[in-house]
């Protein structure tokens, strides 16, 4: 088989898989007499607009004659579950595998060609006959951006596959780098192992956020069961929104590094919630929402710990990788190591935090959106604001934690001599 044909092959069968998984629910809705209008077109239709958002696609909504006045005739529903999102990722990278597999290093791209076209070809589609009066699609965006998270799932499954870069893309990196002088690897060294460990403190400050959660969760789950009882929504109205909410559950882990770190995030136009502060106004009735710490927090900024332990964290990573090349070159250039190793270190805690930051701002641009009607035109943290607060944190963890690193190694050797059987 042509590999641009079993590429699209491909494409097509996790487009087809993504779309059934959508369609279940809408199916087990409709079984239930939980639609105004149960026509199969109406159904399809429904089932390709929330494949589309899953995708990321924007839809836009005409409210006009829906709700009082005051709420806008027209918006733009945008706030993708990141959660599902991650269906037809995984699929993706299931057939980036797959491809990489059947591919030479220097044919792969047909493959990859192949699939990329069916794919948005598929979105076009969707997108053409999902338009309604009520719900718009923009076409352009239908075909390019489900290209986003399948694309992006392809690459990583195909190098997965592969092993290394150089065997999917015929690039020996061993080889440019070798020709490159001793400095320019130095930098490249110090500068990578810098980007790793940003995303070190980002993924240590997410997994902290996220405990946080859980147990805000746990410690209001009465209010969350009471929201439950008030909807009475049935058994499978129950399961579906349950998992309408667990789709949403990337998005609230990014709102909660939001909140630990005292950025906070919208729910609503005018709205702020987060460690030093909640002010919010109506908010629908999504069970979830109850679990929001509401009011003044007098011990809310505690929480701006967690920020700072991540680059602590951060910190610690990068004494034990050992590439402070900076320090060295500043350290063989002027002679007062008091005052060297105070300016690389301080540098050092700028740019992880930097990393970090504009790491953050990103998740904060992914998890964002509109849910297209009334004040609920922006939800989600600002990715400026999320971007500084959060690059602060961690720059000010990374000093802590890089200093007290030769501390923290002494004491774990220490330790390890410790739980080391006595000879004879």
């Amino acid at each position: 088989m042509p590999l641009w044909l079993q590429g699209a092959l491909e494409s097509a069968q996790a487009a087809l898989i993504s779309a059934l998984v959508v369609a279940v629910p809408i199916c087990a809705v409709w079984a239930t007499a939980g639609f105004l209008n149960g026509a199969p077109d109406v159904l399809a239709r429904l089932a390709g607009q929330a494949w589309l958002l899953i995708h990321g696609v924007p839809l836009l909504l005409d409210t006009a004659g829906i709700g009082s006045a005051a709420q806008p005739q027209s918006g733009v529903l945008s706030l993708a579950p990141l959660g599902l999102t991650l269906i037809p990722f995984l699929l993706a990278w299931r057939a980036g595998r797959r491809l990489a597999r059947a591919s030479y290093t220097d044919q792969l791209w047909q493959a990859l060609l192949g699939s990329w076209l069916m794919y948005a070809a598929f979105g076009l589609t969707t997108g053409f006959v999902c338009r309604t009066d009520d719900v718009g699609v923009g076409l352009w965006s239908a075909a390019l951006v489900p290209l986003v998270p399948f694309g992006l799932g392809m690459v990583i499954g195909a190098r997965r596959e592969a092993g290394s870069w150089s065997r999917l893309i015929g690039v020996d990196a061993v080889d440019w780098l070798a020709r490159t002088s001793q400095h320019s690897r130095w930098a490249g060294s110090y500068l990578g192992s810098a980007i790793k460990a940003g995303f070190v403190a980002l993924m240590a400050g997410l997994a902290m956020s996220c405990v946080l959660l859980a147990a805000t969760l746990f410690i209001h789950w009465n209010l969350v069961i009471a929201v439950y009882e008030a909807l009475d929504a049935g058994p499978l109205g129950g399961a579906v929104l349950t998992i309408a909410q667990l789709g949403f559950l990337p998005n609230l882990a990014v709102f909660a590094l939001a909140w630990t770190s005292g950025a906070g995030f919208a729910l609503g136009v005018g709205s702020q919630a987060g460690a030093l502060g909640t002010a919010v106004g109506p908010l629908p009735s999504i069970p979830v929402f109850a679990a929001l710490p509401a009011g003044s927090l007098d011990y809310g900024m505690v929480a701006l710990v967690v920020p700072v332990l991540a680059g602590t964290l951060a910190g610690w990573w990068f004494l034990r990788e050992g590439e402070n090349h900076f320090d060295e070159w500043l350290s063989i250039k002027i002679r007062a190591r008091w005052f060297t190793a105070a300016v690389s270190t301080l540098a050092l805690g700028v740019m992880i935090g930097c990393v970090a930051g504009l790491l953050a701002a990103g998740l904060a641009w992914l998890a964002r959106g509109s849910a297209g009607i009334g004040r609920l035109t922006e939800i989600g943290p600002d990715p400026l604001r999320t971007a500084l607060f959060v690059a602060a944190e961690v720059g000010i963890g990374v000093v802590i934690g890089y200093a007290a690193g030769p501390w923290l190694e002494r004491q774990q050797k220490l330790r390890e001599a410790d739980l080391e059987p006595a000879s004879l």
